[in-house]
Order: structure tokens, then sequence, then C-alpha cells
């Protein structure tokens, strides 16, 4: 019986090993560069779509469409190109370091734009906060009244 559950352990494993077929390089392959940037502006407008999404629902916008249409791209071509990509895993990461290198790049840079801008209105609330200071050589301004003497 122990045997018998062997051979068709190993019938079950010679079955369920199959062939995977790697997607073809479609003849529209989106280049890496490219797909980059579509990677970061649909990583982007994916935060925004979590962020706003019932503004972006009221004004009709669809961003899946703003980026085909940005890039000139279908969605077709961009899912054999994803499809492909993914298939070929060392290109596939490599692309994957560049889209994180830019988003990591863009998130320091808008950082920093909030550090001045949270300083500018730091200065500006301690601009509105302070009276105006009276300058000593005011006191014997002619147009001042001046006090009177007993």
């Amino acid at each position: 019986m122990r045997t018998y559950s062997y051979i068709v352990l190993c019938g079950f494993l010679f079955w369920g090993c199959q062939e995977v077929t790697r997607p073809e390089r479609p003849d529209n392959l989106i280049d890496s560069e490219t797909m980059v940037g579509i990677l970061v502006d649909a990583y982007l407008g994916n935060a925004a779509r979590s962020n706003n999404n019932r503004v972006l629902r009221e004004h009709g916008i669809q961003i899946d469409s703003i980026l085909y249409a940005k890039y000139g791209i279908d969605s077709l071509q961009m899912a054999s190109s994803t499809a492909y990509y993914a298939a070929e895993i060392n290109s596939y990461l490599a692309i994957m370091d560049q889209v994180e290198s830019r988003l990591s790049l863009l998130k320091k840079e808008l950082d920093s734009l909030d550090l001045v801008d949270a300083e500018q209105q730091r200065e500006a609330k301690q601009q509105q906060g302070k009276s105006p200071q009276r300058n000593p050589s005011s006191v014997n301004d002619p147009g001042l009244i001046t006090p009177v003497k007993d």
C-alpha cells in the first residue's frame, strides 16, 4: 500500500509539472524608460485617487485615460508590456528600482518645499504678531502733541 501511494504521489507530481510559457515580446513594447514614467505617474495617480476619490469622481477624471493619452498608449499595449516585463524579472526589478528612486526624489523635493513654506508662514505670523515699534526720534516730531508742563 505504501509503494502504491508513492507511485500515485509521483504521478501527481509528474502531471502537476507543466511548462510555463512566458509572454512573447510584443511588437509595440513600451521601452523601459517610458515604462518608468508611466509607473511613477500611475503611483501618483493612485495616491491622488486614495486621497481625493470623491473629487475625482465628481469631475469625471479617469486617471488611467489621462496616462494613456499622455504617453500615447492604449490599455492593451500597457497590459502586454507589463506582462512581458513581469516575466523578465531582472528588467522588471530594474524598472521598479528606478520608479522607487524617482518617487523618493519627488518626496524629498516636496518635503523640502513644505519646510520652506512652513518657514515662510512662521515668519509671516511673527511679523503680524509684532506691534510696530516707535522710533525714539519720533518723540521730537513736530506733528506730535507736546506734553503739557506744570
